[in-house]
C-alpha cells in the first residue's frame, strides 16, 4: 500500500475537462489540468508544443511515473470538435449537465470521459498496490481532431529520441457501439482519399461533336471504380469499401458542356491492401475507363492518412479483453470496424488496442455518455493495470 493521494473522483474530472473549450487546436486549460492532477500523483510531466508550416501550433503532453520497463501507455486526446451552434445543444456544451443519469457535453464520449478514467484508474492503482514493477505513462495531444500533425505522431518521433519506449498501450476512443464492454479494437482499415478531376472540352450542347464532355469521361470512370468490390474481407477485416462523397461540376448553365468535372470519393481499406497498391490500381483503373469509348485527360490526386494495421490478439488484447469481462461481465468483440485513429501511429512502436466508452453520441449535438460508465470504465482501466503488472 502507497501513502494517501489524492485520487481523482473521474466524474467531477469528466465535467471539469468538458468545461475547457479545447477545440481543435485550442488547448483550453484541459492539458493544464491534466498536468495538475497527474503531478499530484506522482508523475513526471512534459508539454510539447509543436508547430510545423501552414499549420497551427498544438500543445501535447506526455506524464510518467516510473523509469522502468515494461511502460504500459495509456494514449489519447483532450480536443474536440466544434459543438455547432449551442443553441441546439439542450444546455451549454461546455458546462457538462447531468439529465437522467447522463452526463451531457462536448468530449463526454469522445474522448475526455475516458481521460478523466485514465488518471483516475491510475489513482487506484497507486492507492492500492502502490507505485508498479515498471511505469505508467499517458500520451495526449490536441490534434487528433484536426489535421493529426503536430500531435501524437510527433510526440512519438520525440519520445524514440529521447530514449523513451512503450511496451504497450491502450487508447481510449469510443469503440463500444451499444453498451460499456461490447468491443475492443485491435487494428484499424486504412483510409484513402481520391480526388478525381475529368478534363475536356466545353462547348453547346447542341453541337457535341464540337465538345468533349468532362462529365460523361467523369462518369464512366467512376463507374469503372465500383464495378466490382475491392474484396471480400480478411481473417480480422471487413471486405474494403469504395464510397463517392461528392460530385462537381459547377455549371450553372443548361446549354453548356462542361470542360471539367470532379469528384472526390474515400477507400477503408483491409490488410489486403496498401495505399500505394490502391494508388496504383486506381490509375490503371481510371487510365482504361478514359480509352473507352475515346480517349481523354484526367488529374487524380491521392492522399493516404493512415494504412491498416492490426495487433493480432495476445497478451495485450487479452489483459483488456479479461478485465473487461471481470468488471462488466461481457466479454468483448476484438474488432478492426471504423475509421482511423491516432493508433495508426503508435502501431509502429508497441501493441496498441482501443477501449473506451459507448461512442453512438460522439460529434453530435447533445453528447453524451451514461455516467455509470465513467465509472465502469476506471474499474476496468484500474483492473487492466493490476493484471498487466501482476498485482494482487
Amino acid at each position: 500500500m502507497s501513502d494517501a493521494i489524492a485520487v481523482p473522483d473521474p466524474l467531477d474530472l469528466t465535467q471539469r475537462l468538458i468545461a475547457c473549450p479545447s477545440v481543435t487546436p485550442e488547448e483550453g486549460g484541459a492539458l493544464d489540468l491534466l498536468q495538475a492532477e497527474l503531478e499530484a500523483l506522482g508523475f513526471v510531466c512534459t508539454r510539447l508544443v509543436f508547430d510545423e508550416e501552414g499549420t497551427p501550433s498544438v500543445d501535447n503532453l506526455y506524464a510518467r511515473l516510473g523509469r522502468a520497463q515494461p511502460n504500459f501507455c495509456f494514449a489519447g486526446h483532450t480536443d474536440v470538435v466544434p459543438p455547432g451552434d449551442p443553441a441546439d445543444w439542450s444546455s451549454d456544451p461546455f458546462e457538462s449537465a447531468i439529465v437522467e443519469g447522463e452526463l451531457v457535453g462536448r468530449g463526454a464520449a469522445d474522448m475526455k470521459g475516458a481521460i478523466a478514467a485514465f488518471v483516475a484508474a491510475a489513482g487506484r492503482f497507486l492507492e492500492k498496490q502502490g507505485r508498479p514493477a515498471g511505469s505508467i505513462s499517458l500520451l495526449i495531444t490536441g490534434d487528433e481532431e484536426g489535421p493529426s500533425i503536430n500531435g501524437t505522431r510527433k510526440m512519438l518521433d520525440w519520445l524514440a529520441e529521447q530514449g523513451e519506449t512503450l511496451d504497450a498501450c491502450l487508447v481510449g476512443e469510443p469503440t463500444n457501439p451499444d453498451a460499456l464492454g461490447d468491443m475492443v479494437k485491435i487494428g484499424r482499415r486504412g483510409s484513402l482519399t481520391g480526388r478525381l478531376t475529368a478534363l475536356g472540352t466545353q462547348g453547346h450542347t447542341a453541337y457535341p461533336q464540337l465538345a468533349d464532355n468532362a462529365a460523361h469521361r467523369l462518369v464512366a470512370m467512376l463507374s469503372a471504380l465500383i464495378a466490382e468490390p475491392l474484396d471480400g474481407g480478411t481473417e480480422h477485416f471487413q471486405a474494403s469499401t469504395l464510397q463517392i462523397s461528392t460530385i462537381d461540376v459547377g455549371n450553372p448553365a443548361s446549354n453548356v458542356i462542361p470542360a471539367r468535372a470532379s469528384a472526390t470519393f474515400n477507400i477503408r481499406f483491409n490488410d489486403a491492401h496498401s495505399g500505394a497498391s490502391l494508388e496504383d490500381w486506381l490509375r490503371r483503373t481510371l487510365d482504361a475507363a478514359c480509352r473507352k469509348p475515346a480517349g481523354g485527360r484526367y488529374q487524380l490526386e491521392v492522399r493516404i492518412s493512415g494504412e491498416s494495421f492490426l495487433t493480432p490478439p495476445g497478451p495485450l488484447s487479452a489483459v483488456v479483453s479479461g478485465a473487461i469481462e471481470a468488471v462488466t461481465g461481457r466479454r468483448p468483440e476484438l474488432s478492426t470496424t471504423g475509421g482511423t485513429s491516432d493508433a495508426r501511429f503508435i502501431k509502429d512502436h508497441c501493441p496498441v488496442v482501443e477501449f473506451g466508452l459507448v461512442g453512438k453520441t460522439m460529434h453530435q449535438v447533445d453528447e453524451r455518455v451514461a455516467v455509470a460508465d465513467i465509472e465502469t470504465l476506471t474499474q476496468v482501466y484500474a483492473r487492466t493495470l493490476e493484471d498487466f503488472f501482476g498485482g494482487d
